[in-house]
């Protein structure tokens, strides 16, 4: 094994995480913490010079290779860590994220007797997401693809004895598992028409024979096409896109650092740094390319729609992920790399703050994460509404054309305009679906902060009552204020580091995403696009008209007419809206109920009643019934078998005497 510091990025982590895990008894719960996050922050500051070498910098590529990792029949997979502008992005995001992450669960989860446990797989997911993102072939992408599948398992399902913890924890598995099957298929599909896994080598051979054909029988396809086809199924999965989405808010039941982590920055983004990673391949395939297209337009508008009804605050973020993943993905499918990992980064810091935010909100209420049970928080939590405030403004990308403005504003507005610039399959559908998913996005987004931090603070009625009729939990003040209280510094200082990330990201790296640097920047990853065009002034405008818009409705229906929101959630539109398009409610019905269905038609009827029915169990029905009507003419008694010799006599004889006179005719 070669070490070095690239090396070591990847693997300390892995090796804290061991430690914390298995040792916890001998070394306690605080020295577990510490090393996970001491750990992840040393991979952190590894990290950061790498990323601002290639910005600033040099840039040089380079394959660290540690170990051979499997090598069957041709089979050859080398365990390596790969950096180059996409992978130095990828460490920045992922470290960063984490480290914060590690640092607020030191406060959130202070109360917690199994903490060390949980930093064991926070840090164990950090270094399955490390080893995916510096991968040099599909076969270790795939070991990170599935190890961060297991790490978020054990950190949606981290508080067990809750059942819809462990029901959340088993749905993100299932799901993913199918959209992995395909991911698998896509491996093996590259492997056989490339004759390697390994990402340059595959890419240089789709390039040599760009017009292979594939298939079976008489069906034949372009083999780039069903590659690229079959890696983005993985990606829908691990990415809650459209149809395999329905994982990702019930993912909510883990504790609000593993939502921050997970759907912030770190798992959910996987599929967007893979088809990226990839692109070499989409660009020769403009069908897949448009696939990834539609899916992503749709999965941007259908989230913002549900996330308009939703309660839930950390459920309101969550679908909100799913929208902005859906941004990324379209920006992917019109050609727009750089474009998605931009918006990728910059939504790393602004995610990781309103989750991490939400958690504060959380923890200050007690754990009421109801929405209709707050209200009145900006008094009580003023550092938290000033950073949920950033956040809010940088999600719904608020700037000024021309000026500049938050972090979200740079990356999504260059998404919208790549894909109205775009004669790609699908891109006017993404250009019209990524409006109008700005315009919800800034209604509930602003929906969210009125509503918990606004107003007077609204108890929940249905919250345990002592024997005074008092919540025992956050029982009001007099005045009516909400019972709130501002978290620990240990939990608020990771937010100013976001908060500053989520302001000033996007006018710093703007330059060298899509700007003047950009080409430099970005030649050495991923094929580059031109981020700006000559684009009419209303398409420019447009992303701020409609936040503006999404605003003012907000201020009305939660500030000037509360009365207006309450009759309006009463309706057909809302209920649709708020049971998500009643997706688990289908897939209920035709996976889970159709499923037990067809089983029990094949156990039933298939197995009960032919295969036994006709096999086993009748045959020895019918010896039965042969054998109990047999067993009744051994009676035992004399006169009955005499009986029965003279009816025999007798039928002999009538049988001897009607044949004789036949004959005799």
């Amino acid at each position: 094994m070669q070490f070095s510091p690239e090396a070591l990025i990847v693997l300390a982590p892995l090796v804290a995480a061991a430690f914390a895990g298995l040792l916890q008894r001998y070394i306690g719960d605080k020295l577990a913490m510490g090393l996970t996050t001491a750990s992840v922050g040393l991979s952190l500051v590894l990290s950061w010079p790498i990323f601002i070498d290639f910005v600033w910098g040099e840039g040089h590529e380079r394959v660290i290779e540690l170990f051979r990792f499997i090598d069957v029949a041709g089979f050859t997979s080398i365990w390596s860590v790969r950096i180059d502008t996409l992978s130095a992005v990828m460490l920045v995001v992922v470290n960063t994220v984490s480290f914060l992450v590690h640092v607020y669960s030191i406060g959130y989860m202070a109360e917690d007797p199994h903490r060390a446990r949980f930093f064991s797989y926070l840090s164990f997911f950090t270094f399955a997401m490390l080893s995916l993102v510096t991968a040099n072939d599909f076969l270790q992408l795939f070991f990170g693809w599935e190890g961060v599948g297991v790490a978020s398992y054990l950190l949606i399902g981290f508080w067990f004895q809750k059942r819809s913890a462990n029901d959340a924890a088993i749905k993100a598995f299932v799901t993913n598992r199918v959209g992995d099957f395909g991911f698998a298929l896509g491996i093996m599909a590259a492997f056989i028409c490339y004759g390697s896994i390994q990402f340059d080598a595959a890419f240089e051979a789709a390039r040599a024979a760009p017009d292979m054909m594939i298939g079976v029988g008489e069906v034949r396809f372009r083999a780039v096409e069903v590659v690229a086809f079959l890696l983005f199924i993985g990606a829908m999965g691990k990415s809650a896109q459209f149809f395999l989405h329905v994982w990702l808010p019930d993912a909510m039941e883990g504790p609000t650092p593993v939502s921050a982590l997970i759907h912030a920055a770190t798992m959910v983004t996987a599929g967007v740094f893979m088809v990226c990673r990839a692109g070499e391949l989409y660009e020769m395939a403009p069908l897949a390319s448009g696939f990834v297209t539609i899916i992503g337009a749709t999965t941007a508008l259908f989230a913002a729609t549900v996330g308009l009804a939703q309660n839930d605050i950390k459920r309101v973020v969550a679908y909100s992920t799913c929208s902005q993943l859906g941004y990324m993905f379209f920006a992917a499918g019109v050609g727009a790399y750089n474009a998605a990992m931009f918006h990728l980064f910059t939504h790393a810091f602004f995610k990781a703050l309103l989750f991490l935010g939400a958690g504060s909100v959380i923890h200050g209420l007690h754990h009421e994460q109801d929405m209709r049970y707050m209200g009145g928080l900006r008094k009580p939590m003023p550092i938290t509404w000033a950073m949920m405030l950033i956040g809010t403004f940088a999600l719904i990308g608020f700037g000024i054309p021309g000026l500049g403005g938050f972090a979200g504003f740079y990356s999504k507005d260059a998404i919208i305009e790549a894909a109205y610039g775009s004669h790609g399959i699908g891109a006017q559908f993404a250009f019209w679906c990524g409006v109008t998913a700005a315009l919800l996005t800034s209604f509930y987004s602003w929906r969210l902060a009125f509503m918990t931090f606004e107003g007077r603070y609204r108890p929940n009625p249905h919250a345990h009552h002592d024997d005074h009729g008092h919540d025992d939990h956050h029982a009001a003040p007099a005045d009516g204020s909400a019972p709130a209280h501002e978290s620990p510094w240990i939990m608020l200082a990771p937010l100013f580091v976001l908060a500053a990330g989520a302001i000033a990201a996007g006018a710093i790296f703007y330059p060298y995403f899509l700007g003047d640097h950009a080409g430099a920047f970005w030649d050495r990853a991923i094929p580059f696009h031109e981020g700006h065009h000559d684009f009419p002034a209303w398409v420019l405008w447009a992303p701020l008209i409609v936040t503006v818009t999404g605003f003012l409705f907000a201020v009305g229906f939660y500030l000037w007419r509360p009365g207006a929101a309450k009759a309006m959630a009463k309706g057909p539109v809302w209920a649709f809206l708020y049971n998500k398009w009643y997706f688990d409610e289908i897939y209920d019905f035709i996976f889970v109920k159709g499923a037990r269905a067809l089983g029990d038609l094949f156990w039933k009827v298939g197995d009960r009643r032919l295969i036994d029915g006709l096999g086993p169990d009748g045959v020895a029905a019918t010896s039965r019934f042969f054998s109990r009507n047999l067993r009744k003419l051994q009676t035992g008694f004399v006169y009955h078998y005499s009986f029965i010799m003279l009816i025999a006599a007798v039928a002999f004889g009538a049988y001897a005497i009607f044949a004789g006179i036949g004959g005799g005719q």
